[in-house]
């Protein structure tokens, strides 16, 4: 794939809204990120999960050029994408999990995005600070032995320090495939999609934990979750 694109599941075709999910990767590589990978299978679940919180709106996997971070590739490739969407798209809700959270943070700025949401971000130490617009939340396992929780509730702070309220959020007991508790991050981001997620707060050491549903943890519904989606959706166009 030489050029970053967005592959649309849903796609009204009188949406001026489009929330995007952004997948994880890697450090470094130079490699394609197929379609079968698990950081963008991953994101599949939550596009049912947009659509029940924003039926109205648009709903798309962002496609990198590239597998890894490279230094901020997928920055460049997402504000690319940014860039050029139709004129009938005037919102755009980000939603990001992992070296995609960090992509969606860089590129929070963009005159369109009006929201980030921030799944298990890597936000490491010295991460540029970007003044985001719209609700901003940021939610992170506390059992993440990927990406460190602790650097995330910083970022958060700076943010807040910055006079960006955010929405910091904990979920005890999960890792960072965010499988265990798939139920309760698919409605956080139905409820981000919606616009009745939590309220952002200015309070430097605020937390909130993600309620447990009534469904035991379990990451193998988390899969299937996953495989549902994959297999009941498809491709309908691309920006």
């Amino acid at each position: 794939m030489s050029f970053p694109r967005i592959d649309l599941l849903v796609a009204p075709a009188d949406a001026t809204e489009l929330i995007l999910l952004a997948h994880g990767g890697e450090e470094e590589s130079r490699e394609p990120a197929g379609a079968w990978r698990p950081a963008i299978l991953r994101m599949w679940s939550f596009v049912p999960a947009a659509r029940a919180g924003a039926p109205g709106a648009a709903v798309g996997l962002m496609r990198y050029r590239y597998r890894g971070w490279n230094g901020a590739d997928p920055v460049a490739d997402l504000r690319a994408v940014l860039d050029r969407l139709p004129a009938r798209i005037t919102r755009v809700v980000l939603i990001g999990h992992s070296m995609g959270g960090r992509a969606i943070v860089a590129a929070g700025n963009h005159p369109l995005v009006d929201g980030v949401l921030a799944l298990a971000p890597w936000l490491p130490d010295g991460e540029p600070l970007v003044q985001l617009r719209g609700p901003v939340v940021f939610a992170h396992g506390t059992a993440d032995r990927i990406t460190d929780p602790a650097q995330t509730a910083a970022y958060a702070k700076r943010l807040r320090a910055s006079g960006v309220p955010v929405a910091l959020l904990s979920v005890a007991a999960e890792n960072h495939t965010m499988l265990q508790r798939s139920p309760d991050w698919n409605a956080l981001v139905r409820d981000f999609a919606a616009g009745t997620s939590y309220e952002p707060s200015l309070d430097s050491d605020h937390v909130d934990p993600l309620p447990h549903s009534k469904h035991a943890d379990n990451a193998v519904r988390g899969v299937l979750d996953i495989a549902k989606a994959r297999l009941s959706l498809r491709v309908v166009g691309r920006l």
